[in-house]
């Protein structure tokens, strides 16, 4: 389990290129028949992909956890981006087309991932955050999840937001998650941009074409940097950066929140003009 460390807003301005891809870029989320974990302090978020093959792959319990089982003190959301799969979960098995999202409770002993066919495996994402109550596991479609388009075609961010995990769809302790799809001609995500105090944000960007890359900028917004990001690596956002990318084509992202607060909209919008 690879281990991201809380950073200073004063110590970021200070990184190279390097530095500031260490701390937040997650390059290799996806390994065929394995699965990544990548633990944040940064409000304790686990994040990473699980690509089974021919053999299931479960939810492991790093020692880092000090658990007795994964999610002995949390919930986790995962969301499919590949070819058809199925998890099992806490003694149920739920099939999880491309786009499906599964929200699993504290006190679920086991998690295993399967894909239907090897040669086109499911590529699951998942965020999983710490919890102080148990909620039932549900499977969400992408037709059951909150549809929100926005943007347009002059300002170049014409998407479509899908809300899967959050108070208004799906009770969870702390987590919320959905994914965002540009539509092609559109470039821009998150902007105008915010930033939000109250909790932390992690980015996975995908549906990228092999010589495509999104320019994330992050930073407090009178002095912002950026990550160029390649398809399938994740981007971390602490709680006082703004996050928004722009992309030689587009893209489609899954974002995942944990913190103090859920509400969605609980933010600190960011004016285009005051952005240095």
């Amino acid at each position: 389990m690879k281990i991201l460390d809380s950073v200073s807003r004063r110590d970021f301005k200070t990184y190279d290129t390097e530095r500031i891809r260490g701390e937040f870029l997650t390059r290799d989320v996806f390994v065929p028949g394995g699965a990544t974990y990548v633990y944040s302090h940064t409000d304790r978020v686990v994040f990473g992909g699980a690509v089974p093959l021919d053999k299931p792959l479960a939810l492991e319990n790093g020692a880092e956890l000090r658990a007795d089982y994964f999610l002995q003190r949390r919930e986790i959301g995962i969301i499919n981006i590949g070819g058809g799969g199925k998890i099992e979960c806490g003694g149920r098995t739920y099939p999880l087309s491309r786009f499906d999202c599964l929200y699993a409770g504290k006190g679920t002993r086991s998690v295993k991932f399967y894909s239907d066919d090897a040669q086109n495996p499911a590529k699951f994402y998942f965020n999983s955050v710490c919890a102080h109550a148990e909620y039932p596991t549900t499977l969400i479609g992408r037709d059951a999840a909150a549809r929100v388009d926005c943007g347009s075609k002059g300002e170049c961010n014409e998407r479509t937001i899908y809300k899967y995990i959050l108070p208004q769809t799906v009770k969870s302790c702390q987590l919320v998650m959905g994914l965002t799809i540009l539509k092609e001609g559109s470039v821009w995500n998150t902007m105008p941009s915010h930033t939000h105090e109250r909790r932390m944000e992690v980015y996975l960007y995908f549906d990228m074409k092999k010589d495509n890359i999104v320019f994330h900028f992050m930073g407090e917004p009178s002095e912002t940097r950026h990550i160029a990001v390649h398809n399938e690596q994740a981007v971390l956002s602490p709680s006082f950066s703004i996050h928004s990318g722009c992309g030689t084509a587009n893209y489609s992202f899954i974002w995942g929140m944990c913190g103090e607060n859920q509400d969605f909209d609980d933010m600190s919008k960011v004016g285009t003009l005051d952005i240095k």
